[in-house]
C-alpha cells in the first residue's frame, strides 16, 4: 500500500474473538446506547417543552445532550454491528467520517463545558448582572461558537490525518477510527504536520481547563461567603453536576492521550477509549438529573404525559 488512496477499508480492533462474547459485547453496548438515547432524549424533550427550563443553564444542557447523542452515535453503532456480524471492517470513507464526527462532537462538547463554567461563574459571582450578560442572544452566540469551534477542529484534523501517506497496513488498534491510531500507519514525516496540530489543540485544551479551574476557584470562594446554609446548598447544587461532568470528561481524555507508554497496550487503550467515548454520554444525563429538582419535576411531568397518552 503506497498511500491512503489505495486503501479500501480499515480493520478495527475487536473486543473479543469468540462468538458468545461478541454477542455479549453487542448486548452490553446496546444497553449503554439505549440508556444514552433515553437519558439525553428525555432531557432534550423536557427542556424544549417546559417553559420553566427556558434559561441559559438548561439551554446549554440541551446542547450538551445533543452533543452526547452525536458522539456516542458516531462510535457505538458501528462497533455493535461489527460484533453482531462478526467482522472488523470499516470503509475508508466511513473511517474518515468517524474521525470527523468524533473530533467534532468531542471538541464542541469541551468548548460547551467551558461556556457552562462561565455561565455558573456569572450566576454566582455576578448575580445582579446575570440577566444582562447571559441574555438569549449572548447564549445563542456562545453555543454557536462552541459548535463552530468543534467543526473547525474536526475539518483540520480530518484533512491533515487523511492527507498523510499510509503504508503500514490497515489495522487500527482501536474499536473506532481514532487520529493517533491512524497516524501509526503513516510511513513518512508528513505526519508531523498533524502532530503539530495536535499540540496546538492540546494547548487550547489546557487553556480551557485553566479557565474552568479559575472560574470554580472564584465560584467556591463566593459560595463560602454566603451566610445562609440554604443559599450555599443551592449554589453547590447548581455547580456540582457540571463539575462532575467536567471531571469525568477531562480525567478520561487526559488519561487516554497522556498516559505513559509503559502502560500502553491495545487492551488498556480499548478500555480507556470506552471510558471517555462511551461512558460519559450515558452517565451525563444521570449526573445532571440527580441533584436538580426542576429537571426532576420536568422529567416526571413528561413521563406522566407519556403514560396518559398510552392509556
Amino acid at each position: 500500500m503506497s498511500n491512503g488512496s489505495s486503501l479500501i477499508e480499515f480493520l478495527l480492533l475487536a473486543f473479543v474473538n469468540t462468538r458468545e462474547l461478541q454477542l455479549l459485547h453487542f448486548s452490553l453496548f446496546l444497553g449503554i446506547y439505549l440508556a444514552a438515547l433515553l437519558g439525553n432524549g428525555l432531557i432534550i424533550t423536557a427542556v424544549a417543552c417546559d417553559h420553566r427550563l427556558h434559561t441559559p443553564m438548561y439551554f446549554f444542557l440541551l446542547n450538551l445532550s445533543l452533543l452526547d447523542l452525536g458522539s456516542i452515535s458516531t462510535t457505538v453503532p458501528k462497533s455493535m454491528a461489527n460484533s453482531l456480524w462478526d467482522t472488523r471492517a470499516i470503509s475508508y470513507l466511513g473511517c474518515a467520517a468517524q474521525v470527523f464526527f468524533f473530533v467534532f462532537f468531542m471538541s464542541a462538547e469541551y468548548s460547551l463545558l467551558t461556556v457552562m463554567a462561565y455561565d455558573r461563574f456569572v450566576a454566582i459571582c455576578r448575580p445582579l448582572h446575570y440577566g444582562t450578560i447571559m441574555g438569549s442572544r449572548a447564549c445563542v452566540k456562545m453555543a454557536a461558537a462552541a459548535w463552530a469551534s468543534g467543526f473547525l477542529n474536526a475539518v483540520l484534523h480530518t484533512a491533515n490525518t487523511f492527507s498523510v501517506p499510509l503504508c503500514e497496513g490497515n489495522v487500527v488498534d482501536q474499536f473506532f477510527c481514532e487520529v493517533p491510531q491512524i497516524l501509526k500507519l503513516s510511513c513518512s514525516d508528513s505526519y508531523l504536520r498533524e502532530l503539530g496540530l495536535i499540540v496546538v489543540s492540546l494547548c487550547l485544551f489546557f487553556g480551557c481547563f485553566v479557565f474552568i479551574v479559575l472560574s470554580y476557584v472564584q465560584i467556591f470562594t463566593a459560595v463560602l461567603r454566603i451566610p445562609s446554609e440554604q443559599g450555599r446548598h443551592k449554589a453547590f447544587s447548581m455547580c456540582l453536576p457540571h463539575l462532575a461532568v467536567v471531571s469525568l470528561f477531562v480525567s478520561t481524555v487526559m488519561f487516554a492521550y497522556m498516559k505513559p507508554p509503559s502502560i500502553s497496550s491495545p487492551a488498556v487503550d480499548l478500555v480507556v477509549a470506552v471510558l471517555y467515548a462511551v461512558v460519559p454520554p450515558a452517565v451525563n444525563p444521570l449526573i445532571y438529573s440527580m441533584r436538580n429538582k426542576q429537571l426532576k419535576e420536568a422529567l416526571s411531568k413528561l413521563l406522566q404525559v407519556v403514560v396518559v397518552q398510552q392509556q
